[in-house]
């Protein structure tokens, strides 16, 4: 565990409900939308590149025949199980909807009306505000960008879905509302980033949160109670929840707020949903209406390059919209918030790149800027580990087919659909000692029901494990309740890159994590693991819950002895995958960080008209879930924005 002071255990990580980053707003611009013969003039705030699209689910949301509901299906082989309970969550899904959408909503936040705003992208799917649906985004569909990894040395090679609706990715997250550490921000300072200090970041946290839960005067000061983003704590703290903090304390630790004045070596269990809904960050925003300002909102739209004049300021945009090129010419500036995924690519098919990368691919070079699609940073995970339960445990990923957990969310909001993943609580702590700030987590551990075994050949595709290899791991726990302690890193050493396959727009960008690269990375997933172990054989967790580790030896470690250290380090290097947190493609630094990409206002470097708004400006992606730190990130631009264009009236 490292450092010798007194850890803490955490309540619950918030849950941010995926709502959207509630998009600040600038001053009104002219810009000139051109397609199909037709010019319009129009006001606009600032471009949102959001390249998103919406629509319905596919893969569970279709007409079938209801399935009559059996007991059996916990025992059923993998191979009937897309074929027999695919059908009968469909039934399940219509029926959950329907009921969710019987709930009501917190009021969404009102825009200013001498505000205007374009944003690309659809409206997110009716399933994605209950939050134990999250599951069916493991899946392609039309919410979804779709993308897979380039061939990884270690670890899976994973298929990697992001949000393809307004709000983005806040709409198919697992809903966690986690700031991070912060050291995380003070860092960023130290690297030459002025105004993003922890002290300077903490009023835009506190702006956009609208906290719902009891708070002690310690910690009312870092919390908002008036933003638009419902954080509440989790209220199904059910027998897993209590042993899984239980255990924690029987280790030392202590239950603190993870959003107070600390973040180490914390047990949380705080979730961001508006109760038992899931919020998308654009549901956050009042819809237009003929009240405010004339807006643009184009629907299904594939931004794809960022148009440059002489003098290299962006005056336009060019976009598909239904197999045809259209034009938006902005008349201030391009707001870019595509995500560490594509905003790098947008940039780079733009002009916006390392110079020899650019010229490989017969793009014309607007600026040489060498960091644009470097840096990429995750946080790297093991979902495989699993303890068995004793039976009768109420997990498993097909008790979401029971027809009393049915019921208990459409009339009362409540079990394993009212919370996400099914997730019983979070920690953080360090596990590398000597040499390491005592403060600052390398680790966190995320306890839930529904491991590897427990979501079946569902999940094991979506993480991209060879189905042989699952089934011969695997097989015998089938139909037996168990969970999982995943250990992530919240540090990690290693460095990947976005690159262009193609000058074409709709072909995929090359993806390179290069995880595991830094052997550091290789060591804090093994103490991860020893840490996970050390809680389950807890009295919490050993005797009152019954876990107990499942010590089948992978067969690429056989050869090593089970649980020593050289056993889980083959472990970590075959079946380490993603935990979706991609950040830091577009770094934000200052003018003599050769690999910087945006300032400390997200300007753009070497060009006149462009911010970047989203992860990819993370110098260092923070030590937690990182959907709280862009919404604040998206708060600190808002105001920066207005500034600017304020004092250049």
């Amino acid at each position: 565990m490292g450092a010798n002071h007194k850890p803490h255990i955490v309540q619950q990580p918030l849950h941010h409900q995926p709502i959207r980053e509630r998009y600040p707003t600038a001053l009104p611009v002219q810009t000139r939308l051109s397609g199909e013969g037709n010019e319009e003039e129009m006001p606009l705030s600032f471009l949102c590149v959001n390249l998103v699209y919406g629509r319905w689910f596919t893969l569970l949301v279709q007409s079938s025949k209801n399935r009559p509901h059996t007991t059996m299906l916990d025992h059923l082989p993998v191979r009937w199980l897309l074929p027999t309970v695919l059908p009968l969550l469909r039934v399940l899904l219509l029926a959950i909807l329907r009921g969710a959408h019987q709930g009501s909503y917190p009021a969404p936040t009102t825009l200013l009306h001498h505000y205007d705003f374009v944003i690309a992208g659809g409206e997110p799917p009716p399933e994605s505000i209950v939050p134990g649906l999250s599951r069916v985004f493991y899946f392609p569909s039309e919410s979804t960008w779709d993308y897979f990894l380039h061939p990884q040395r270690h670890g899976l090679r994973n298929y990697r879905n992001r949000g393809r609706v307004l709000g983005g990715s806040s709409a198919i997250n697992g809903m966690l509302y986690v700031r991070g550490n912060r050291r995380d921000y003070d860092h960023w300072a130290a690297l030459g980033n002025r105004g993003w200090d922890y002290d300077s970041v903490l009023p835009y946290f506190r702006k956009a949160e609208g906290y719902r839960g009891p708070l002690s005067p310690s910690t009312e000061s870092y919390h908002g109670r008036e933003g638009p983003l419902p954080v509440t704590p989790d209220e199904e703290n059910d027998g897993f929840t209590s042993a899984f903090l239980k255990a924690g304390e029987q280790l030392g630790y202590s239950v603190i707020d993870p959003s107070g004045p600390e973040q180490i070596d914390r047990f949380c269990l705080l979730f961001s949903h508006y109760f038992p809904l899931s919020l998308s960050l654009c549901l956050s925003i009042t819809p237009l209406t003929p009240n405010t300002s004339p807006s643009l909102l184009k629907l299904k739209s594939l931004k794809f390059k960022v148009i440059f004049n002489q003098e290299k300021r962006a005056v336009g945009v060019k976009y598909l919209y239904k197999g045809e090129v259209r034009k938006v010419s902005v008349k201030r500036e391009v707001v870019m918030s595509a995500g560490a995924l594509a905003s790098p690519k947008l940039l780079m098919l733009s002009g916006v790149g390392h110079r020899d990368h650019l010229n490989s691919h017969g793009v014309k070079v607007v600026v040489d800027l060498p960091g644009v699609g470097q840096n990429l940073q995750d946080h790297v995970c093991l979902y495989g580990l699993t303890w068995t339960l004793p039976p009768g445990s109420p997990t498993g990923v097909l008790n979401v087919a029971s027809p009393k957990m049915v019921s208990d969310y459409i009339h009362h909001r409540t079990g394993s659909y009212s919370t996400p993943l099914s997730d019983f609580g979070h920690a953080w702590a360090l596990v590398n000692g000597a040499g390491h700030d005592p403060y600052w987590p390398d680790i966190q551990l995320f306890m839930a029901s529904n491991g590897l075994a427990q979501e079946g050949i569902l999940a094991s595709v979506a993480l991209g494990l060879d189905t042989k290899k699952y089934l011969q791991h695997y097989s015998s726990l089938f139909g037996r309740p168990g969970m999982t302690i995943m250990p992530y890193l919240t540090r990690p050493l290693s460095r990947g890159s976005i690159t262009l396959a193609s000058r074409d727009p709709l072909q995929p960008m090359i993806i390179d994590p290069n995880y595991l690269s830094h052997p550091d990375d290789v060591t804090t997933l093994v103490n991860g693991i020893k840490l996970a172990v050390q809680l389950s054989k807890t009295p919490a967790m050993a005797s009152t819950l019954g876990a107990k580790l499942y010590a089948k030896p992978l067969q690429e470690c056989a050869g090593k002895v089970f649980g020593s250290d050289k056993y889980w380090r083959c472990y970590v290097l075959h079946m380490a995958t993603t935990f979706y947190h991609f950040a830091g493609t577009c770094r934000m630094g200052p003018a003599s960080d050769p690999y910087s990409v945006v300032d400390d206002e997200l300007k753009l470097r070497g060009v006149a008209g462009v911010r970047v708004v989203d992860a990819s400006v993370m110098p260092v992606v923070v030590s937690g879930n990182p959907m709280a730190a862009i919404i604040m990130i998206a708060e600190r631009a808002a105001d920066v924005i207005k500034q600017d264009w304020t004092s250049a009236r």
